[in-house]
C-alpha cells in the first residue's frame, strides 16, 4: 500500500492508488492509433485528420472521439470506420512496445506494494487483450474502459475505482498524457500528474494546472518512487 504522506491544505494525506492511463502514457501506441485513424477516413474516402487533431481524440470514448476527429463520418457509416479503424491498429498492435523505464517503474512500485490501475478510453476487449499481450494483468488491482460506463473526461473511471478499491479523492493520483486524463481527475477530485511524451503537448497540458509534468518514464518513475513508502 501507497503509505507516503503529502500537506494538502495543512491536513496530512496518505496516497493510496495509483492511477494511470494505457495509450501514450504506459504504452508507446499514440502513432499507431493516429495512423489508424487516418488509414479508416482514407479508406471511406473521409476528409483525413492530419496527427493533431487524430491524436487529440485519443483517450476520449469512441462517439466523442469520431465526432472532433472525423467530423464528416455520417452516422451509417460509423460502423464501417470501426471496422476500418480495427483492421489497421490490429496490423499495427503486435510492434507495440512500452515506453522506455515502463517495466521497471511498474516492477519497482509492484515490489514496495504499491495499489495500482488503469483509467482507459480503450474498450474492455481492447485493454484486456492489450494486458494479456503485455503481460501486465498482476500489477493492476482494478481496471476500467471507456465502454463500462462514463468515458472521459467523465469522472465514472476514477469514481467507480475509488468506490471499488475503498480510496478517498484525496488519496489517489491519476497519471496521463491528455488533457482528459487530467480534466477526469478534476472532475473526480483527485491528485494528477501528466507525462509530456503521449497525445497531447506539455503547454497544453500545463493549462490543466497538473501537479507535475514529466518528459520521459524515468523521471516519473523516479518521483512516483519518492512518493511511495517500501
Amino acid at each position: 500500500m501507497l503509505r507516503k504522506t503529502i500537506f494538502e491544505k495543512g491536513q496530512i494525506v496518505s496516497l493510496a492508488l495509483v492511477v494511470f492511463d494505457w495509450d501514450g502514457t504506459l504504452m508507446d501506441s499514440t502513432g499507431a492509433i493516429t495512423r489508424s485513424i487516418q488509414a479508416a477516413a482514407s479508406d471511406l474516402g473521409l476528409l483525413v485528420p492530419d496527427r493533431r487533431q487524430a491524436s487529440w481524440v485519443i483517450g476520449l470514448g469512441l462517439r466523442d472521439s469520431l465526432r472532433h476527429a472525423v467530423p464528416d463520418l455520417p452516422e451509417h457509416a460509423v460502423a464501417a470506420f470501426v471496422e476500418r479503424y480495427r483492421y489497421h491498429y490490429q496490423h499495427f498492435e503486435p510492434a507495440l512496445c512500452a515506453f522506455d523505464g515502463v517495466i521497471e517503474m511498474l516492477d519497482r512500485l509492484h515490489s514496495k506494494g504499491a495499489r495500482l490501475a488503469i483509467a482507459t478510453g480503450k474498450s474492455r476487449m481492447g485493454l484486456d487483450r492489450a494486458l494479456q499481450q503485455a503481460g501486465w494483468r498482476d500489477y493492476f488491482l482494478a481496471t476500467r474502459t471507456a465502454d463500462q460506463g462514463q468515458p472521459k473526461p467523465h469522472p465514472w473511471m476514477l469514481l467507480d475505482l475509488m468506490t471499488a478499491l475503498g480510496v478517498e479523492p484525496s488519496q489517489t493520483l491519476m497519471v496521463g498524457d491528455t488533457t482528459h486524463d487530467l480534466d477526469m481527475a478534476a472532475a473526480a477530485g483527485t491528485r494528477a500528474v501528466a507525462v509530456s511524451y503521449g497525445a497531447h503537448s506539455a503547454e497544453d497540458l500545463a493549462r490543466c494546472h497538473p501537479e507535475a509534468i514529466f518528459t520521459d518514464t524515468p523521471s516519473l518513475a523516479q518521483w512516483l518512487d519518492s512518493q511511495v513508502a517500501a
